[in-house]
């Protein structure tokens, strides 16, 4: 199976430089539905079979660009949800402060702002996988849109790494990645 994994185009959010986690109802802008056109166009000549989104608004409406242009089902899984960053949500980047990681504790298992730890998200994505590759055949094409952190989360579970390894590379919004499943 070939996942074509893409970041929602941009929100109002990310152009007012806030946080948004798990916030349900942040849209796009305009260039967000540009960008979410243009993903679409990369995916032109691709057999997709399906589309799979997060259920959170921006990824929703990029979704459903790509489904349209490509007639492919479009469903939408909470397992996609961006890391959840509790009362940072709705923060500023420009307000973010540095706080030590907690003794005992690798970055990637704290739950900043009480939100979920980069391990839980691993955890949910796993299942996403298993959820993936138990219902599907080897020969699918899916697009997979969702958020940057969740995304990068997602190629270290399709590599079989751990939550201690996941690479921080950058995802813009509207990017396209191709993985296959393994």
């Amino acid at each position: 199976m070939i996942l074509h994994l893409v970041r929602h185009g941009q929100s109002t959010w990310n152009l007012e430089r806030r946080l948004q986690g798990q916030r349900m109802d942040v849209p796009l802008t305009a260039l967000g539905l540009r960008q979410a056109e243009a993903a679409a166009r990369v995916l032109d000549g691709v057999p997709l079979t399906g589309v799979v989104a997060s259920d959170q608004l921006r990824a929703v409406q990029t979704a459903e660009v790509i489904a349209a242009r490509h007639g492919a089902p479009l469903r939408t899984s909470a397992l996609l949800r961006e890391q959840a960053l509790g009362s940072l949500e709705g923060m500023s980047y420009d307000d973010l402060t540095e706080e030590p990681v907690p003794d005992g504790l690798h970055i990637s298992e704290v739950r900043w702002g009480g939100g979920e730890s980069v391990a839980e998200v691993h955890g949910r994505l796993s299942a996403f996988v298993a959820e993936l590759r138990s219902g599907h055949s080897h020969d699918e094409h899916l697009a997979v849109v969702s958020h940057g952190d969740t995304l990068r989360i997602l190629l270290a579970v399709l590599a079989g790494r751990g939550h201690r390894d996941v690479a921080w590379v950058e995802f813009a919004n509207g990017q396209v990645v191709s993985v296959p499943t393994g």
